[in-house]
């Protein structure tokens, strides 16, 4: 099954969504509606929206609060998108420019804010103290990872523990929120819940994981090759590279984390080429893809449990 095979089990609850997102985008203020209407068609394939639809048919949900949780998840990460372009000085996306890059930096991060406030809106509507609980967390938890990956930069000497963490806060913790609070709102027992909230993290891993690989493949993936680097972040392709790589590879890698910059990305390729970091880096992420499809067999069976599975597949095949 292919993501847009899966689209098509929930494509009338994803049109939904995609209305519920254009009206509560709307603002008097003119230059909000266009920066955010900017970046939420921005060609994103609505991937965790997507997973918060899943999950609840997988349990049976039979309401519509799902549809403003999969809009609220959208906000968040859109506005996420929008504050990560301007502290890592990006100036493109998914082959466009970055809002930063089209409008400036103040814009784009008062337009975040506002995304975000705007899904605590959304959030007090829903009328589910739950909802707010584990939402209200997740942006804290992406705040925590978005200084701590600040912190790491420029710093070759962190442990791949240290760099999961940053992922489980930045990334994966919106994907478990969504996942979760489609149980929340069925409510569904706590061992539903846990499952959906475990197949969320496990599938958010991976999915980063794959990420970070993809910025070395050399593979056209809306962005330029080497931006992590530049940038000084020291991700797990790196860090492998350096662990099991000569001496030498093991300088240049650890240099070029330190300085960031585009300089020497040619020669931190080949490094990564020669080693064996981007096979182990692709078969770590396939392990958290498992665990997530594992974290799946607490659930009924059913057409939406099997488009979840395919899902996890899909955010490491995707890769190379």
């Amino acid at each position: 099954m292919t993501v847009e095979t899966a689209r098509t089990l929930v494509s009338r609850d994803l049109h939904l969504v995609d209305d519920l997102i254009l009206l509560q985008l709307y603002s008097d203020v003119t230059l909000i509606n266009q920066i955010g209407q900017y970046i939420v068609n921005s060609g994103g394939k609505r991937l965790r929206p997507l997973l918060v639809l899943l999950a609840a048919k997988a349990v049976g949900y039979e309401g519509a609060k799902h549809l403003d949780i999969a809009a609220i998840i959208e906000f968040i990460h859109t506005a996420t998108l929008l504050h990560d372009d301007v502290v890592d000085s990006s100036d493109q996306r998914r082959d466009r420019d970055t809002a930063n890059h089209v409008w400036g930096n103040p814009a784009s991060v008062l337009v975040g804010d506002f995304l975000y406030s705007r899904a605590f809106e959304m959030m007090v509507s829903v009328g589910e103290m739950r909802v707010m609980d584990v939402l209200s967390h997740a942006t804290n938890q992406i705040a925590e990872g978005e200084v701590l990956q600040l912190l790491n930069c420029n710093d070759p000497d962190i442990s791949e523990e240290q760099y999961i963490d940053v992922i489980v806060r930045k990334t994966a913790t919106l994907f478990e929120a969504g996942t979760r609070l489609a149980a929340v709102i069925t409510q569904s027992d706590s061992n539903i819940e846990s499952a959906l909230a475990n197949y969320g993290m496990q599938l958010g891993i991976a999915f980063q994981i794959i990420d970070d690989a993809l910025d070395y493949s050399g593979q056209d993936i809306g962005k330029n090759i080497g931006d992590d680097l530049e940038e000084g972040k020291p991700t797990l392709p790196l860090l492998r590279a350096m662990e099991s790589g000569n001496p030498k590879s093991r300088n240049l890698i650890r240099s070029a984390i330190e300085e960031g910059g585009r300089d020497k990305i040619e020669r931190v390729m080949a490094a990564i080429n020669q080693s064996d970091a981007i096979e182990y880096t692709t078969n770590r992420a396939k392990e958290h893809a498992e665990k997530a499809k594992q974290a799946l067999g607490a659930l009924p069976a059913s057409e939406y449990r099997d488009a979840l599975s395919d899902l996890a597949d899909f955010a490491v095949a995707r890769a190379f």
